[in-house]
């Protein structure tokens, strides 16, 4: 889902229009970067934390010229969702893959799927 369609469903189910949607959104946006590029971490009870996570410095490798190269510490940003958003997700998600609403991963599918020919001795 793209932010487009994200503004598109928020506009259906509040019949606010889509243009007022994309100035709230953008501001939101707009004051999670503002707020954690100052340091500052925002709570949302029920949904989450947008914060930053701090990176020591680190060596890495430039594969393409063979040499090394230093990494200063740096923060990143970061979500972390709220366990009760965590739950809802896990309860949603297991009943819908019961249902057939939405399948696995193609990772796990990929996985699966290799089990299956191990069984056929292929």
């Amino acid at each position: 889902m793209r932010k487009s369609d994200v503004i598109l469903r928020i506009a259906e189910k509040t019949g606010i229009p889509k243009v007022d949607v994309m100035v709230a959104l953008e501001a939101f946006f707009k004051e999670v970067k503002d707020c954690l590029s100052e340091g500052e971490d925002i709570y949302i009870r029920g949904f989450g934390s947008f914060v930053t996570k701090y990176r020591a410095q680190k060596i890495g490798r430039n594969i393409y010229q063979n040499s090394s190269l230093v990494i200063p510490e740096h923060l990143i940003p970061a979500f972390r969702p709220a366990k009760s958003f965590v739950e809802s997700i896990k309860e949603t998600s297991a009943d819908n893959l019961a249902k057939g609403i939405i399948k696995q991963s193609n990772k796990k599918k990929n996985a699966d799927d290799s089990d299956a020919d191990d069984e056929d001795g292929e």
